[in-house]
């Protein structure tokens, strides 16, 4: 069976410019060719590909369907391209490297500065997006991330690197002047009896684990009200609309509200939650190593502190692994 011939990389830079400027003319003038160029490039694509591109009956060219599409990748390709010659010399020369980095919200809002600050002293140029996990997840796989910090193993892909840098038990969170106490599951249906639960967004990679756990007990909890983010969940619950299961890390990001807060801890096996360090396997690996150790640094020398502050048993529920021992 003969092999697809690959993409010339040049027709698909005369491809992106005649979309741009929606007129062959002009995108040979931009590239310095002939518009014959310019018109024999797009055939060669359209029998490669067996589509047409454009709509050569409209005025200005418009894209089809399948032109949007080339369009769209082809742009994503040139840059990466354009970056290689370069990456490959300045990783020859020990040169920092430009990185793109995800992190998921509640760690970027609690150790994100932080860990910015020093991860800007390892990288050329850095940008760094926050979000929720399965986000990051589709984006590092597309390539739009090199390094993600989440909470989501990925674990099904096997071209990808990983580290644990922690865990951490769940635990419920109602308003101050909640009089009961939750000792047990029926104490838990009987608070969702009175009071709506606050559930964390379902597409978040938390709102998952927590409607699992609350499977797995047999808890019957109505839907009521779901909300995108720690802190907003806090506030919530500490006027007395409702009440929540959440982690440390997520109450930490909601600490404005703590004081307004009655922490209670399940007991049993009460549910948990990880944070990942994940890359692309055999990319950026010295970088993945420094981010691994830089991460895993500020939460040793700083969680527990800010933890005690909040309460002084939230301590109990984390778990920060051992560098040596961490799970690849």
């Amino acid at each position: 069976m003969q092999a697809a011939k690959p993409v010339d990389m040049q027709n698909l830079q005369i491809f992106v410019a005649a979309a741009e400027e929606r007129n062959m003319s002009n995108a040979a003038r931009r590239l310095g060719i002939t518009q014959s160029a310019v018109s024999q490039s797009i055939r060669q694509l359209e029998e490669q590909f067996g589509v047409v591109l454009f709509n050569r009956e409209r005025r200005p060219l418009s894209l089809t369907a399948a032109g949007l599409a080339l369009r769209n990748r082809s742009q994503a390709l040139l840059a990466d391209a354009s970056r290689l010659k370069a990456m490959v010399i300045e990783a020859s020369r020990g040169i920092k490297p430009d990185l793109r980095v995800g992190l998921v919200d509640s760690f970027a809002s609690t150790f994100g500065a932080s860990f910015i600050r020093e991860l800007l002293d390892q990288s050329s140029t850095l940008s760094v997006r926050s979000g929720l996990s399965p986000y990051h997840g589709e984006a590092l796989l597309a390539r739009d991330f090199d390094i993600i910090l989440t909470t989501d193993a990925m674990d099904d892909f096997d071209n990808l690197s990983r580290r644990r840098l922690m865990s951490e038990q769940f635990l419920v969170i109602t308003a101050k002047s909640y009089p009961g106490e939750l000792n047990n599951i029926r104490d838990l249906n009987k608070l969702a009896q009175s009071l709506p639960i606050v559930r964390f967004n379902r597409q978040s990679h938390l709102g998952m684990q927590v409607d699992r756990f609350l499977r797995r007990i047999d808890a019957r909890v109505p839907h009521r009200l779901e909300l995108d983010e720690a802190d907003t969940v806090a506030s919530i619950v500490a006027a007395g609309i409702g009440w929540a299961i959440t982690t440390p890390l997520c109450l930490l990001q909601g600490e404005g509200h703590a004081k307004s807060l009655r922490l209670h801890f399940l007991g049993g096996n009460p549910g948990t939650r990880s944070l990942y360090l994940l890359g692309r396997r055999n990319e950026y690996e010295q970088t993945f190593s420094q981010c691994y150790r830089i991460a895993r640094d500020l939460l040793t020398a700083e969680l527990p502190k800010r933890l005690d502050a909040i309460h002084p048993r939230l301590q109990e529920l984390v778990s920060i692994d051992d560098e040596q021992h961490s799970p690849d």
